[in-house]
């Protein structure tokens, strides 16, 4: 039941993520280009070019703040990591110890010598 649930968010976190390529690779995009604009802006010295610049600059935060439901196929990578993680984890076993009466004494002495 437990490797159910964890294929059903796997496989909603795989669609949610495939359908919100676009949207993360055009704020990706936006955002490098506001990166630069921005390093462009606090460079140049002549007034023109600032307000040029800042044109542009806010017509491509307008572009990235279009494109912020790409959080979203963030938040599904990072569930489908999880995801993984959890599949692929180690299973827990209990270790018996042994009832042999011997074994017992020679770990109980060991620990007697220790204090």
């Amino acid at each position: 039941m437990k490797k159910f649930g964890l294929l059903l968010a796997g496989g909603i976190a795989a669609v949610v993520l495939l359908s919100t390529i676009g949207p993360m690779v055009g704020l990706a995009v936006s955002l490098v280009l506001l990166y630069f604009i921005v390093k462009q802006f606090l460079k140049t010295e002549s007034t023109g070019a600032k307000i040029g610049l800042a044109i542009v600059g806010v017509i491509v935060l307008a572009a990235s703040i279009h494109n912020v439901p790409a959080v979203i196929g963030v938040a599904a990578a990072y569930v489908l990591y999880l995801v993984y993680k959890k599949w692929n984890g180690q299973k827990h076993t209990l270790i018996k110890e042994e009832s042999d009466p011997f074994t017992n004494f020679e770990k109980q002495w060991n620990e007697m010598k220790n204090y």
